[in-house]
């Protein structure tokens, strides 16, 4: 019989679901940590957690029961996903169960800034009727930018249209056509939308792309008078840029719920005027917890007594031995969709992916589902993997085409991905050397053969001599080692366009980047972070473990 065990505090409707479900026995214990986390993890099948419990590779080292770890939320950061990975344990979450809470505490806490409703409230305990001191701000008719429209962004901007407000959004992988028929005027750029907007709120993951996102920069380009909305991650605002910007009167208010480093019990912003926080309460609402726990419970029950996988974040429901004999090319298409992913562009409209050679006659539609997780990984404020990379992508608007052929172009396998976005086109072509060794053999029509991982500078240049030297001189000024170099030019003669890709051990900063940009031969320069060698997503190595996917 199946024992579970809930680690964190679960609505009760969710407990009442383990005691009805047949054959499941469960057990409520929180606070665990340690050895006695470990210890208590050996006795049982399945776990059910929110962000409390920290279940790291320490405790689920040498787990040889544990078959399942459901999270009743959207973030699994408190999971070692890897390690789970590795002891054979599916992670699964529940994506949709926080979004309608988390937008409402959004626009809860804009209308709240708005209104100096704490100030006003705090001078009435206080024994004080100041109407005049709390002059407020109406929202209806003023601007609201939001960037990230996954469903959490999505459902802000449904309310804030509700309550007669413009709403400007940026989300390089939601369509224009599919923004302008959520009622949503889209831009290309989050500078764009600064110097219009009245209020901002960030609906994204925290990245390297995304930390610190808003900054001083940034704060200089907003209107007087600007007020900033994060109920998303901590950390995508710059914190000293938000004290200096209400400091100096730019910035009217900040609202936060969240916090580069939680829980959060002193911050320079904590008192000063125009600012609201909160302790991180955007899933905390009775009915927000009741829907993550009866879904968690169904999910974890159902996969302890039928097998079936749903919302898994680690695994994918993919025959094991078809997972192991694409290994290598399921690496190829996921770093090629995070390496167009990092290439300059908004509004990506469509996908096209051609499979070319023996490939061609194989499972493809895994394939293109690793493509589009990596195209997707750094875009969405929820995991992403084979499972639910594909219907995230058709949610925002973007058509996915998928063409094989068998015949052989210059490598025995290969496939070639094109996004079409609203400023043009990005083509990559990557195959693999070797059982292990993702290669990059064309990008936007030139022809090359560059490393697909580590840090990569693309730079096009006119092909002229000394423009690898200069780069290398650059570089070699901000103590930043090249590791490999590949060059391409789009025709057969020199003279014309090239392109220039370095895999670098050091990251570029945005001083050594604009060194490298002010070459006069140089049109442009940018910089695509992919993982390392060998380094593999979770729901990939899973195939390395024998995992039981049914």
């Amino acid at each position: 019989m199946p024992k579970v065990i809930v680690l964190d505090n679960l609505a009760q409707e969710g407990l009442d679901l383990l005691a009805a479900a047949d054959g499941i026995q469960y057990k409520v214990q929180t606070g665990l940590k340690g050895d006695a986390l470990r210890g208590a993890l050996l006795e049982y099948d399945g776990a059910i957690c929110r962000s409390g419990v920290k279940l790291t590779a320490e405790v689920l080292e040498g787990n040889r029961r544990l078959k399942a770890i459901v999270r009743a939320g959207v973030g699994t950061d408190n999971i070692d996903k890897p390690a789970a990975t590795r002891a054979g344990i599916v992670v699964m979450n529940t994506p949709a169960g926080n979004t309608l809470s988390t937008a409402e505490q959004a626009i809860t806490l804009m209308l709240a800034m708005s209104r100096n409703v704490v100030p006003a409230y705090q001078a009435l305990c206080e024994g004080r009727w100041d109407r005049k001191k709390f002059m407020g701000s109406q929202v209806a008719g003023k601007t609201l930018g939001i960037i990230g429209l996954g469903r959490i962004g999505v459902a802000v901007a449904i309310r804030a249209r509700a309550m007669e407000m413009k709403v400007i959004g940026y989300d390089p992988f939601l369509s224009k056509e599919k923004a302008q028929q959520l009622g949503i005027e889209p831009v290309d750029t989050v500078t764009e939308m600064l110097p219009s907007i009245d209020y901002l709120t960030v609906h994204t993951p925290l990245t390297e792309e995304t930390r610190n996102l808003i900054d001083t920069p940034q704060v200089e380009k907003m209107k007087p008078g600007v007020r900033l909305i994060n109920c998303a991650r901590g950390g995508i605002y710059n914190e000293q840029a938000m004290v200096a910007g209400l400091q100096s009167g730019k910035i009217a208010g900040v609202a936060l719920d969240v916090y580069a480093e939680e829980p959060c019990t002193d911050s320079p912003l904590f008192g000063m005027p125009g600012v609201l926080c909160t302790p991180h309460l955007g899933a905390s609402t009775e009915e927000a917890q009741t829907q993550v726990a009866v879904e968690a419970v169904s999910l974890l029950t159902d996969y302890l007594t039928t097998g079936t996988i749903r919302h898994a974040v680690n695994v994918a429901a993919v025959d094991p031995k078809t997972m192991q004999s694409l290994r290598g090319y399921l690496d190829v298409a996921y770093r090629l969709g995070l390496l167009l992913a990092g290439c300059p562009s908004s509004g990506v409209k469509s996908c096209h992916v051609l499979y070319r050679g023996e490939i061609a006659s194989r499972d493809t539609k895994v394939l293109t589902s690793a493509f589009t997780a990596g195209l997707l990984q750094h875009a969405l404020d929820e995991e992403v993997n084979l499972i639910n990379a594909e219907m995230l992508l058709q949610e925002r608007g973007i058509e996915l085409v998928t063409e094989s052929r068998t015949d052989m172009g210059a490598f025995r396998s290969s496939m070639t991905v094109e996004i079409t976005t609203d400023q043009g086109q990005h083509e990559a072509t990557g195959t693999l050397f070797g059982q292990s060794m993702p290669r990059l053999v064309a990008l936007d029509g030139y022809r090359l053969e560059a490393y697909l991982d580590g840090c990569l500078l693309l730079f096009k240049h006119q092909d002229v001599p000394g423009i690898v030297g200069s780069v290398g001189t650059t570089l070699g000024e901000y103590q930043i080692n090249i590791a490999q170099m590949a060059v391409g030019r789009a025709g057969d003669r020199p003279g014309g366009e090239a392109i220039g890709i370095l895999n670098l051990d050091g990251e570029p900063g945005s001083e050594s980047l604009e060194a490298v940009r002010k070459h006069p031969s140089i049109s442009s320069a940018h910089v695509i972070r992919l993982p390392k060698s060998g380094d593999l997503p979770a729901w990939l190595q899973s195939s390395e473990m024998g995992l039981s996917l049914l």
